[in-house]
């Protein structure tokens, strides 16, 4: 917190002497003061130094002026002395409650106020907080604003932007915007911590950072943290105390202790980086690659300006697919399993043999069903899981492993779909269900292909009744030779009409299943009594198996054509608010896990590209720890916010546990000073930010509009970036 308070004094008086009053009336418990002259310039002084102020003292002799006096780190009741009496005046900083008018809105703000030492009668006028301006909305800026606000209460970074930087300003660095984005950002500081009530338009920086990122231009919403990273980037190139950077080759950390590894990186990097943005934000990641074919291993200590924390609840993916046996044995069954979301196709056949219960001689043979065809395999097991999209629909096939290098044969089932009785359309053919699937070991001829089949569909029979007591229990009887031309559509006849030659039985059997193999329009039946005409130079054979409608009735072919996709959204039902702790979202970013194929290590020990299992550690931390919360998820197919509840520290954010450098030096205790949050869905959200200006007295800061919260009301699940301080 920051009170603020004014002392008039003459400009003949001697200024030296008045500085050394005001210390004497407010005594802070910080020694940091600023003085403020009428120019709107400051100058800094600490109360035991040598105080030198300006000789070229702007203004005219005998004028008075007003001289304002901020400390930092006050609570409510303030200790004051009066020059005059040697005694200490307890004075109690009450702020009278009133409304102003802010862009056309009625917000709360704290009026002003003036105090006196009732027994000597002098007085002083304490005005009010510091650091409560809001700033203007220009149009879909809240992004900026509420990142901004975060920076705006970084102490040490206010210090350094309200002092001298100017002389920091590196105009030589090709990677800067030779300090036009400094000097804008420290300008909008300045005004940000001038003692007014109005908000702040931030039209110059504005533009300035339109001139340097065009993708901030125009007044499209954005992202927050995207711009927090562009702007601390753009201030520490602005402000780089390196000229001119050297080349300094890197070196594997492997075969030397960490510690001297480590330090050798971070002395590598500030020989190229060294500014306010480094001193106070960078850290410093411990990397570490294993090869999985050589265990060779390469250690790395890289910087970081920020934590970007995944939340568990994304790391994982939650997937549903059909399993389908090929013995005949059970019925098409549903299973639901889950997967890292970055995890690879042999993490989901894992995964759902344990699910299944897949025996030792059986293996999952995964595919993907579009219109009733089977339309892709998924054979490669290092494939991402993210190329499945939700909305698909998997079927996996039960398949013995002995047999796997046998022909494969995929029956695909049609049925007689019959125009509408006004249409005049003819009757054709329609695929339907899930494909099965079977090995061609032991199929010799059409028969053993008809009795193949009818063991796959027996799971799905009908519970026997009168209308089928004189069918064969497997349909078909050893006299049927039936024979059929070559034509695009079978004739369609009513079953149950018996033709002049052949028996009944005959005729039954005869017309329940026909079985074909398609080559463009042509259709060819398949004989019973023939062999299998397996291609020569493929694996698998395709076979359309066409129903009579007495077989539909015979078999349930709702759990034939019963697919779930991957995914199913939940249009109407809302899920209950997920919840996990900070500590929970660090373990998932620290956790091994291996590169991605487009990410291939190239291993220098087997001189290939190796898909490595990656480490991270917390090795330096930064005195200024800003964390990210990884809430928005895009893919090629869609764009999703996660409203996952974070329950995040907030006196005592521990991370020595996390962290393998053991260094007494610094604390690894962190408090939060500042959030920035983000309300809504994808584009069409609103940011605002929640920020302690000391000793638990929580602001929220509405772009425009400034009003305390309690610190109860902070923990929302619109928390993106959390911004802490280390502590001792």
């Amino acid at each position: 917190m920051i009170l603020y308070l004014t002392i008039d004094c003459n400009f003949q008086d001697n200024l030296v002497s008045s500085y050394r009053r005001a210390c004497n009336i407010f005594v802070p418990k910080s020694k940091l003061l600023h003085i403020w002259d009428f120019s709107g310039q400051t100058t800094q002084f600490l109360i035991d130094d040598k105080i030198n102020l300006p000789n070229d003292t702007l203004g005219e002799h005998g004028k008075e002026i007003t001289l304002e006096l901020q400390a930092y780190g006050f609570s409510d009741s303030m200790t004051v002395r009066d020059e005059n009496f040697d005694e200490m005046v307890e004075m109690e900083t009450s702020f009278e409650s009133g409304s102003v008018k802010m862009n056309g809105c009625t917000d709360h703000v704290r009026s002003y106020s003036s105090l006196r030492n009732s027994q000597s009668g002098s007085g002083f006028r304490v005005f009010g907080y510091l650091g409560l301006r809001g700033l203007q909305n220009l149009g879909n800026t809240c992004f900026m604003n509420s990142a901004i606000q975060c920076l705006a209460h970084t102490p040490k970074l206010v210090d350094y932007f309200l002092g001298d930087y100017g002389k920091e300003i590196n105009q030589e660095n090709l990677l800067g915007t030779k300090g036009e984005l400094a000097l804008a950002f420290g300008d909008l500081l300045s005004k940000l911590w001038t003692p007014r009530d109005t908000p702040v338009a931030p039209a110059i920086f504005k533009r300035k950072l339109a001139d340097f990122a065009p993708q901030f231009s125009g007044y499209n919403q954005h992202d927050s943290q995207e711009f927090l990273s562009f702007l601390l980037d753009g201030l520490h190139e602005d402000l780089n105390r390196v000229k001119s950077k050297p080349y300094i080759a890197i070196k594997d950390a492997e075969g030397r202790p960490d510690e001297e590894a480590a330090e050798e990186y971070w002395r590598n990097h500030l020989a190229r980086n060294d500014s306010i943005i480094v001193d106070l934000c960078q850290g410093q990641y411990q990397s570490t690659l294993v090869c999985p074919a050589c265990n060779k291993k390469s250690v790395t200590f890289d910087p970081f300006m920020y934590l970007s924390l995944p939340l568990p609840s994304t790391t994982m993916r939650t997937m549903t697919l059909t399993v389908l046996s090929t013995d005949g044995m059970n019925l098409p069954t549903p299973i639901t399993v889950t997967v890292p979301k970055c995890g690879r196709q042999k993490d989901l056949i894992e995964a759902l043999s344990i699910a299944c219960s897949l025996r030792n001689d059986e293996m999952l043979m995964v595919v993907e069903i579009y219109k009733n065809r089977i339309f892709r395999r998924l054979s490669e097991p290092s494939d991402s899981v993210a190329l499945i999209r939700d909305e698909d629909k998997l079927v996996a096939y039960r398949l013995l492993k002995d047999n796997k290098n046998s022909p494969m044969v995929v029956f695909m089932h049609e049925r007689v779909e019959r125009p509408c009785e006004f249409e005049r359309a003819i009757p054709n053919l329609k695929l339907f269900g899930i494909p099965f699937v079977a090995r061609l070991e032991n199929l010799y001829t059409g028969f053993d292909l008809h009795k193949q089949y009818l063991k796959l569909l027996s799971p799905l029979l009908m519970p026997a009744d009168d209308a089928f007591n004189d069918y064969d229990d497997v349909g078909i009887t050893t006299n049927e030779d039936s024979t059929m031309e070559d034509v695009v559509s079978p004739t369609i006849s009513d079953s149950n009409t018996a033709s002049d030659t052949g028996t009944e039985d005959d005729q039954c059997s005869s017309s329940d299943f026909q079985f074909y193999l398609k080559d463009g329009m042509r259709s060819t039946e398949i004989k019973m009594n023939e062999p299998l005409p397996v291609p020569k130079f493929s694996d698998n054979l395709e076979v359309y198996v066409t129903w009579s409608e007495s077989m539909i009735e015979k078999y349930d072919t709702c759990l034939l054509s019963s697919l779930p996709e991957v995914l199913k959204p939940q249009l109407y039902a809302r899920r209950p608010q997920e919840s996990v702790s900070l500590y929970k979202c660090l373990e998932a970013f620290l956790k091994e896990e291996p590169l991605g194929p487009e990410d291939m290590w190239d291993c220098p020990s087997c001189k290939k590209p190796r898909q490595a299992r990656k480490k991270l550690d917390l090795w330096r931390l930064p005195e200024i720890l800003v964390v990210h919360l990884k809430r928005f998820s895009y893919s090629r197919y869609i764009r999703n916010k996660l409203e996952t509840y974070v329950d995040f520290p907030i006196d005592d954010f521990d991370l020595s546990t996390y962290t393998s450098k053991k260094d007494s030096q610094f604390s690894n205790r962190y408090v939060l000073y500042a959030i920035s949050n983000h309300h809504g869905g994808m584009g069409c959200g609103h940011y605002d930010a929640f920020i302690d200006l000391g000793y638990r007295k929580w602001y929220e800061f509405d772009d425009s509009r400034v009003s305390p919260v309690s610190e109860d009301d902070i923990k929302t699940s619109a928390a993106y970036v959390l911004f802490y301080r280390r502590v001792a």
